[in-house]
């Protein structure tokens, strides 16, 4: 009997540890369910759009510039979006520009000025007032800003505004996108994960604009401005969509562009008795059909400028079938380009003393040549073309525009250049120049291309002229360690080159004859600019099929260069 009590009650023990034990198991494995259901079910908490967008001030307006969120805000007034003057003349490249001797904003057309007067619902075109129902330019906390709808009559773009919060898109690049379908109902997120907080909701048959791929998910745009995630497993492939412009405005800037390539060559002329050696300096330029004398220049920073042009000069480059595009540069040492150019009325009195001596020599066109300009400089430069393009454009008056490379100049907005003005020069030399630190090329042929290319990308090739040099610079490094050089024609280098038994051969890395010398005084190098370099960059000239090509300077060429230019230029 005892026995048996001791086997129930043992019995009795193993089934309640048993029971624990299973008791246990099903806790831990509802855990490791729960664990595992809460790891992979989405979240269903949402971001508030406020807080999105990080807003402070009710009377801030998101901007989405294409498929960016700008750092910078625009404002809400009196029912308007205003957007910041820098916005609309940096990012959307409006023409806009604040006048700041006038405080006026102008606005440049292809054939006139239009005068803005801040706080004000009324403009002058046309020498017209013309009225607005809301203020055009408003000045909010010290910054300037610019009506929406006014920028849309006046630039090719579309804004959108939504609200809750107040976010405006706005399209300005016109072309195509890739964008996304969804295939059925999903969500967009902050992030790329499923316990991201959602933004917002999507449709099947919604269209985003996709800004990058990842492996399960793609980072898109929504048409309303959020920048967020969606599961690719939602979506159909990305596809190439057109973004077609629907607004009224249009580009009607008319261009005095040649059918013929552009043969130029300029001439420096530095005094009138100069202006004689007009027949010896072209007696062998066979295929010129521009020259370019370097006859005007500022002389005062309101706006002064000196002239060398000669009627008869003009005459007898006419009588050999050549145009005459006078040349006006920033050179004086004792003007301020900024000062000169920032302010409009000696903007106004260039152009009115440029257009005066064009009328009386008879000139074909206007060559500007400002050098040295720094960021500052740029948009006040940009405005004076504008403006001088238009008295060009009405008194049949060929504009160009001389650049450097692109290289370090990326801020010249050369695109603009190329829309207001007729040609845009490359001055596709100076690669190694007075004050540089080590010899080198005054233009070799990778230098030259990479200008080419660069321009192309914001310049029509119709409009681009390939400046080459006639010229070359023998460099001496000195036993001291320093470095420098002398200019030389084309006949003064080859001359040098023998005379001191120079070993010369042709290097294929820059396309140009390289020579040396080792002397008492140091080492002389030089890369040469001859015939066999000229072609190869005037080969480049028609695989671009740039508008032509422009030498600098008359006088240091050898006539043989000629016949190969025009070769290139048929």
């Amino acid at each position: 009997m005892a026995k048996r009590r001791r086997r129930r009650r043992r019995n009795s023990q193993l089934m309640a540890v048993l029971v624990v034990l299973l008791l246990v198991l099903v806790v831990g494995a509802a855990g490791v369910i729960t664990a595992y259901i809460k790891k992979y079910t989405p979240s269903d908490a949402r971001m508030a759009l406020k807080d999105y967008y990080q807003i402070q001030d009710e009377n801030d307006v998101v901007l989405i510039l294409q498929d960016k969120i700008s750092e910078i805000r625009g404002k809400l007034a009196d029912g308007m979006v205003y957007v910041p003057y820098e916005v609309v003349t940096g990012t959307l490249g409006g023409r806009f520009y604040w006048d700041e001797e006038s405080q006026k904003m102008l606005y440049a057309t292809s054939e006139e000025i239009l005068e803005l007067e801040p706080e004000s619902s009324s403009y002058v075109c046309n020498q017209e007032n013309r009225e607005k129902e809301y203020k055009i330019v408003r000045e909010i906390d010290g910054e300037r800003y610019l009506a929406l709808d006014f920028l849309e009559e006046y630039m090719q773009i579309q804004g959108t505004t939504y609200e809750k919060p107040a976010r405006t898109v706005i399209t300005y690049q016109w072309g195509t996108a890739k964008t996304l379908t969804a295939r059925e109902d999903t969500v967009v997120r902050y992030q790329g994960g499923i316990k991201s907080p959602i933004l917002c909701d999507v449709k099947a048959g919604d269209s985003l604009t996709l800004l990058e791929e990842l492996e399960n998910w793609s980072r898109v745009m929504t048409k309303d401005g959020l920048d967020g995630y969606v599961e690719k497993k939602h979506m159909d492939k990305p596809q190439e969509t057109a973004l077609v412009y629907e607004g009224s405005y249009e580009e009607n800037y008319t261009s005095l562009t040649r059918d013929h390539k552009i043969n130029l060559a300029w001439h420096q002329v530095t005094s009138e008795a100069a202006n004689e050696t007009f027949e010896d300096a072209v007696k062998d330029a066979a295929g010129v059909n521009v020259i370019s004398p370097t006859w005007f220049s500022i002389t005062g920073n309101e706006g002064t400028i000196s002239s060398l042009a000669s009627a008869d000069y003009v005459s007898k480059a006419h009588a050999k079938g050549m145009e005459v595009w006078g040349l006006i540069d920033n050179f004086n040492e004792n003007i301020s380009t900024l000062e000169t150019l920032s302010a409009r009325t000696s903007r106004a009195h260039i152009i009115e003393k440029l257009l005066q001596e064009a009328q009386r020599v008879d000139l074909d066109g206007i060559n500007v040549d400002f050098e040295a300009l720094t960021e500052e400089e740029v948009p006040h430069f940009i405005q004076f073309l504008r403006e001088l393009s238009i008295t060009c454009r009405a008194n049949n008056l060929v504009l160009s525009i001389d650049n450097p490379v692109p290289q370090y100049t990326a801020f010249y907005n050369r695109k603009e250049q190329g829309i207001i003005g007729d040609y845009v020069i490359i001055m596709g030399y100076d690669e190694h120049t007075i004050g540089s630190l080590e010899a080198g090329s005054v233009a070799s042929l990778p230098f030259v291309e990479e200008g080419i290319r660069l321009t192309l990308e914001e310049v029509p090739k119709e409009k681009v002229i390939n400046g080459v040099p006639f010229y070359t610079r023998l460099w001496t490094e000195a036993n001291n360690g320093t470095v420098s050089s002398k200019v030389m024609g084309m006949e003064e280098a080859s001359q040098y080159t023998s005379e001191k038994g120079m070993d010369v051969y042709w290097n294929k890395e820059v396309s140009q004859n390289y020579g040396e010398l080792q002397t008492e005084n140091g080492l002389e190098r030089i890369w040469l600019e001859d015939e066999k370099s000229l072609e190869a960059k005037l080969q480049l000239i028609k695989e671009y099929e740039l508008a032509g090509c422009a030498a600098w300077k008359l006088g240091f060429e050898r006539a043989d260069v000629w016949p190969v230019i025009n070769q290139y230029l048929q």
